[in-house]
């Protein structure tokens, strides 16, 4: 495998020893709305309040982080194809408070999964240690000089969801149809190269750069199949990955299943990505993703 322009990364204390094992990154879903049914302002309780889903979040974190994850992913905003925009206003109120609670509990670095500026700062300022951005630099053109101002690393990920593609069905949820690309990878990769020169412009470091090929945004089920069985190949680029596919439409729609069944499917792409050069997983199913990182591991990492 290629070897990367950087093959390690320092965040205060610790440091990340690309292709020494997988790394793994947990969700917390701080939505109402959420494709994978995680969603934590998804509650039966109309009167629900702001203690109570940060008193679940905290309470996921800690599973998380007692079964030995190594980051905390924060996101607000749902990110299933068709969904509504959360306004900024909202994104703050569930996001916000909920890392602060969450940092003041574990040291666990936490990342907040969003492309609005105003929060990324806010977040940064509340415990947060890195910024996870779906639209990789292109949704908010103030986002890139928010992470160069705090030093903090990035995750690019490649998007090209579009309404005019999403379709959804009652039991299968979102996905996305008719997606036109030339040629899959090179194109991914030409975009990737896109963010990374946002990137590059604000003051980024290659170092601080982790690409994420966006497993299901903007991608039919063929297409998601496709890129994660050809990862390698974006890890040609010189960057860590991170692949996120758990519980994504592309696993329902292949074994026609639906979120809460997709298990076994999560885990099988997660394997597959790791054969295929991923160094960072983001999962749902934190203590199950474990096991499988430290398996394939144990068979494609001997001499690392």
């Amino acid at each position: 495998m290629k070897p990367l322009i950087s093959n390690a990364l320092s965040i205060g204390e610790r440091t990340f020893v690309w292709g020494s094992r997988t790394y793994i990154m947990g969700i917390i879903n701080v939505t109402p709305d959420s494709f994978s049914g995680d969603g934590l302002l998804a509650t039966p309780e109309e009167d629900a309040g702001e203690a109570d889903y940060i008193r679940m979040a905290v309470s996921q974190a800690r599973r998380f982080v007692e079964a030995g994850v190594d980051f905390l992913d924060i996101g607000g905003e749902s990110t299933r194809p068709g969904a509504l925009q959360a306004s900024l206003e909202e994104e703050l109120v569930r996001v916000i408070p909920t890392i602060g609670a969450i940092a003041n509990e574990f040291d666990t670095l936490i990342s907040v999964d969003t492309y609005k500026a105003p929060v990324a700062e806010a977040a940064l300022q509340s415990g947060a240690k890195i910024i996870n951005d779906i639209w990789g630099f292109h949704a908010d053109p103030d986002l890139a000089g928010v992470a160069a101002k705090y030093h903090v690393p990035v995750i690019l990920m490649h998007n090209r969801s579009s309404w005019v593609h999403a379709e959804v069905r009652e039991k299968l949820g979102g996905r996305y149809v008719g997606i036109p690309y030339d040629n899959l990878i090179e194109d991914v990769c030409r975009e990737l190269m896109e963010s990374v020169q946002l990137a590059h412009q604000a003051g980024i470091p290659d170092e601080q750069i982790i690409l994420d090929p966006g497993i299901g945004f903007g991608k039919t089920v063929e297409q998601n199949l496709e890129l994660l069985d050809r990862l390698e190949e974006i890890r040609f680029l010189g960057y860590p990955i991170l692949c996120g596919s758990s519980r994504k439409s592309f696993i329902g729609y292949t074994l026609d299943l639906p979120t809460d069944q997709r298990l076994e499917g999560s885990l099988a792409s997660a394997a597959v990505s790791i054969v295929r050069g991923a160094d960072i997983i983001r999962v749902h199913d934190v203590e199950q993703a474990m096991r499988v990182a430290r398996m394939t591991d144990a068979i494609v990492r001997r001499e690392a």
